[in-house]
């Protein structure tokens, strides 16, 4: 194996997460800090709660809502353009029948 070529593989990682949980593995950094780990993550704790970091399902929320919004507008322009097609015009053969 040639030298140099791997980097250092540090048997006693710290890892550490955000949720206080702290544990040791083998890696090639001394220390990791991460979002989720088993401990609080909803897959291994059976809660249904959104992992959520840069705000990503608040964003999709507004998104939803102003699709919604959007439908309710053109939804009542439709029913505004079916309004005035309803109102049919005479033809001038009603029209000269009527005067």
């Amino acid at each position: 194996m040639k030298a140099k070529t791997h980097p250092p593989f540090f048997s006693d990682a710290r890892v550490s997460c955000a949720c206080g949980n702290k544990f040791v593995t083998g890696s090639t950094k001394q220390e990791i800090k991460v979002d989720v780990c088993n401990k609080c993550h909803p897959l291994y704790t059976g809660e249904h709660r959104f992992v959520d970091t840069k705000g990503k399902v608040e964003k999709f929320r507004k998104k939803q809502e102003l699709a919604r919004e959007m439908q309710k507008k053109l939804s009542s322009s439709k029913a505004r353009k079916e309004n005035k097609s309803e109102k049919k015009t005479k033809s001038l053969r009603e029209l000269l029948a009527e005067g």
